[in-house]
C-alpha cells in the first residue's frame, strides 16, 4: 500500500448504548445493519460512524488526552479528507462498502469534550454511513472513496493499485 494512501487506523465498538468504545482489531460489517456486536448497529441512517485521526489530533493539540474511539467513531481513518464527502459517496473497506448518509450531527448536549475545550470535531467531521455491502474490516486496511457521481478518486489519496481495481 502506498504511504499516502487512506487506511482504517482504530475499529472501536461498545456493546451498550452510553459506554465508551473499546478498540478492536478486526470487526464484521453485516449488510443494512451495521458493525456486529455494536449497539449503535440497526436498520437506519448512522449504522457506523467514520472520523478522520488528523481531527482527533488536533483536539490532542488542545491538551486532551484522546484514543480512536472517544469521540464515539467506529473506525478511526488517516489520510482521507473526509470534509470532502458527501451523502451518496461510497467507501470502500476490507471486503466492505459503505454508503455516506450524513456527514456532522447536531448534538444535543454538550460533551465532556466540548466542556473541557470548548470545542467537539464530531459535530463538524464526524461521517455516518450504512452499510451497502457487509464483510470483514481490519486495522490496516484500505480506504477508497468513490463519488456518488461514480468517478473514483481521491477525497485524500486512494490505494486503488493495493485493491487490485
Amino acid at each position: 500500500m502506498d504511504a499516502a494512501a487512506g487506511r482504517v487506523v482504530a475499529i472501536s465498538i461498545s456493546r451498550e448504548k452510553g459506554t465508551p468504545k473499546q478498540n478492536v482489531s478486526m470487526a464484521v460489517l453485516v449488510e443494512d445493519w451495521g458493525i456486529e456486536g455494536d449497539a449503535h448497529a440497526g436498520r437506519w441512517r448512522r449504522q457506523v460512524s467514520l472520523l478522520p485521526l488528523e481531527s482527533i489530533e488536533s483536539m490532542r493539540e488542545k491538551g486532551l488526552n484522546l484514543r480512536p474511539g472517544a469521540f464515539g467513531e467506529n473506525i478511526t481513518v488517516q489520510s482521507v479528507d473526509v470534509r470532502g464527502l458527501r451523502s451518496g459517496d461510497r467507501i470502500l473497506i476490507g471486503d466492505a462498502e459503505l454508503e455516506v448518509t450524513q456527514v456532522g450531527k447536531e448534538c444535543r448536549a454538550k460533551c465532556a469534550i466540548y466542556e473541557r475545550v470548548g470545542d467537539c470535531i464530531m459535530p463538524r467531521e464526524g461521517i455516518f454511513a450504512t452499510v451497502r455491502r457487509g464483510g470483514k474490516v481490519t486495522v490496516g486496511d484500505p480506504v477508497e472513496v468513490v463519488r456518488r457521481d461514480g468517478s473514483g478518486g481521491s477525497v485524500g489519496q486512494l490505494c486503488t493499485e493495493s485493491r487490485g481495481r
